[in-house]
Order: C-alpha cells, then structure tokens, then sequence
C-alpha cells in the first residue's frame, strides 16, 4: 500500500524530490543522541559525560540581559527592524575598531543578521547560479555548501589536515574548478579543529581570490575564543576588504547562544548584495535584542572573561586526555578539541572515528562527536555544565578514570 502523500512527486530536486524522506542514512548527531539513550537506559547509574555540546553552557552576561529587559518595555522597540538598527550597526563598526583595529563604515560596511547561519545561507544567492562552485573547508559548517547546491551550484572540497597546519591547499585546487569557482569559504579559529589564522595565511588567501577573481566569506564565529596570540580578523590584513567579507556572531564569544545575532561587514557591495538577499528572506532581529547585542560590543571584556574561562578548560581536558594516551595539544581558538581517534581497544579494532566515538558512549558514557572527513578525530568540547573548579577538576578526574581503564591504542 502506498502511503505517500498526493504531493509526494512535487518535492524540488535540491531535497530529494520523489525521493524526499525515504532516505535511510542517519546524522551522526542523531546516532550520538540514540546511542546516549541507549547507555542511559542500560547504565542508569552511570552519569553522562557530555563533551559533544557545541554551545556555551552558560547565561550572557548580567549586564547584557538586563539592557534586553529594560528594551523589550519600550515602545520604539516594536515592529520590524529589517536591515538593522543603526545603533547595532555603529557598535559593530566601533568594535572592530577597538578590538582589531579595523576601520568600517557602519551604514555601508556593516550589516546586521539573525544568526551567523542565516548569513551564511543567504551569501551563496548573491553569487551561485547553475554550475558555479563553492570552495569549502572540510570538516566545517556544511550550510554555505548546502545552501549552493540548492542554486544549481556544486562544492568544492578542501581537507584540512594536521601535516598543513589544518589550513587548506589552495594551490592543489584543480583549474577547472577554479575557473569555475565564485566563493571560498573559511573559518577561523577553526571549528572543529582549533586551528587560527596566521597573517601569512590570510595573505595567500587574499592573493588567491585576487588572482582567481573568488570572494571570500569568513565565518568568525568563535574569533573572540583565540588564544595564545590576540584574535586576528580577516580585515585587518590589507587587500581582505577587497576581496570578500566577514561574519561575527555574538553567540561563542558573548554567551548569547540562541539569542540570534551576527553582523556581516567588508566591501560594501558584497554586505550590499547579503542586504538585500536578507531584506527578501527576514525582518530583522527584534530591536531590544539589537540594543542587547549593542550593549556587549560596547563592553568587550566580557568577551575576556568567557576566553579565559574556556582556556581554563582547555589545558585540563588537555592534560586528562594525554595521560590517557591521546595526543592532545592545545587549540589555537575555539571550546574544541581536535584529537586523533583511537584505533582499537583489546581485541576490538575501530574502522573510522565514529566507531571510536560510539564505543566511548557504549562503555563509558563519555561523549564525543566524530570527524571522517580528513582522517579519524575525535573532538571533545569543553562547554560542559560545571558550576566551579572544583567540579572541573572533578569531571576531569572521573574521565580519566573512565577512558584510563579502557587502554585505548592509537
């Protein structure tokens, strides 16, 4: 018996047509899900370790939430924001002064967006038409690309690997796909593989869209989260105005996660074209939200107290996992930890880091999120719910433990 719906044969092509919704592959995020319930339901006594949260565990800042409260009571705050308020608009452009030392014009160079992912999903239709390529890094965030082949356009991937500084390989880029190529997408620091941008780095980037006539969108989501050396932005390298824009989100940096703000700023005509892409798709972010974001940006060392809090944690899931047997070295940016998977455990051998990583959840409750695209890693977050050091320490302790008696092999 067919259960189909009558509009079955009407989905578009871009999500699978007839097809849409009978697809049997699972996301890995949802086997991570299934296989928590599943240890949960088995060892009810045995708490999660949860290191596959991949958003701020804690609230914005005091300060933050109590201009959204007083915002939200004020009449000039209802009805639609469209392309943003021009006070947003100005904090965003004196932010990168202060911080980056990155001069913009905030009516023509800034642009407001709900979300770094909205941003990076409304780019593509200002440049991909049918047989136009985006070139992406992989591992990453997967919705510039997605958002391309709804256009007609296809992906390019980049790999990352460890032997290149986790950086991509511009010069092994195929002359086809380059001539073909519209829009390179970067992103860091690095998610998930924590590595941060060098200044040599960003200039064969610029050189290369010059070269090539590529605009370059780098996603700066967890910017504010580099450590070791001041967060380095993309526009503070001449010629990177020029050539491309980049997208700042509030959520990593300003514990606004869910709050939904971003802002796109470069060469006007690129922010231009995401305007008005963004004016046909939304209606703006709500204003009390806008003047809540303005708030963190004029206060940037909130900013600093969320990296050193996450530094902290870095170096002691660093210091667990290699007395363990990982290989663990501190990331340049980002709550992340990028970390070789192990191979086997006793007379169990593991094909690919997901087996790895399901194993760790199935025996120990210990919870990471797994990466094929450009070897076997795992990677560990550090966004894990604790109110204090002391229950750092002890988390840290306990994974030891945990994964200690398992004897992995690498």
């Amino acid at each position: 018996m067919n259960s189909d719906p009558w509009f079955q044969g009407l989905f578009a092509d871009r999500i699978g047509g007839a097809n849409y919704g009978k697809g049997t592959d699972i996301y890995k995020f949802e086997k991570i899900k299934r296989a928590k319930r599943a240890v949960l339901a088995a060892h009810p006594e045995r708490s999660l370790f949860d290191f596959g949260i991949g958003e701020n565990d804690d609230m914005a800042d005091p300060l933050v939430r109590d201009v959204a409260k007083r915002e939200i009571d004020r009449l000039e705050n209802r009805g639609y924001a469209d392309n943003g308020i021009a006070a947003f608009k100005e904090s965003a452009a004196n932010f990168m002064k202060k911080v980056f030392g990155v001069t913009l014009d905030a009516e023509t160079e800034v642009n407001h967006a709900i979300g770094s992912k909205p941003a990076l999903a409304m780019i593509p239709a200002a440049f991909i038409n049918q047989g136009d390529i985006t070139l992406m890094t992989v591992p990453g965030y997967p919705v510039a690309g997605t958002h391309t082949k709804y256009y007609g356009g296809k992906v390019h991937d980049l790999p990352l690997r460890e032997e290149n500084g986790f950086y991509p390989d511009l010069d092994g880029i195929p002359e086809d796909v380059r001539k073909k190529a519209k829009l390179l997408v970067i992103n860091y620091p690095n998610s998930p593989t924590g590595a941060i941008a060098t200044r040599e780095f960003y200039k064969r980037v610029i050189d290369f869209a010059l070269k090539h006539k590529i605009v370059v969108v780098q996603d700066a989501a967890h910017l504010l989260l580099s450590y070791g050396e001041p967060p380095l932005s993309f526009l503070q390298m001449d010629g990177a105005k020029e050539v491309g824009v980049e997208i700042h989100s509030m959520s990593k940096g300003f514990n606004m996660i869910g709050w939904r703000m971003a802002f796109v700023a470069g060469h006007a005509k690129i922010v231009q074209a995401f305007a008005d892409v963004k004016d046909n798709s939304d209606s703006g972010q709500f204003m009390a939200i806008q003047q809540a974001a303005k708030a963190a940006l004029d206060h940037p060392e909130i900013g600093d107290r969320i990296r050193a809090k996450y530094h902290r944690r870095l170096k002691k899931l660093v210091d667990a996992l290699n007395k363990i047997g990982f290989d663990a070295k501190m990331p340049g940016g980002t709550y992340f930890l990028y970390v070789k998977a192990p191979k086997s455990c006793g007379d169990r051998s593991f094909a690919n880091a997901e087996e790895g990583s399901q194993f760790l959840i199935g025996e120990q409750s210990v919870i990471c999120v797994p990466w094929d695209n450009a070897g076997a890693y795992l990677r560990f977050s550090v966004t894990y719910l604790a109110k204090d050091e002391r229950e750092e320490d002890a988390l840290m302790a306990e994974t030891e433990t945990r994964l200690g008696r398992l004897q992995l092999r690498f």
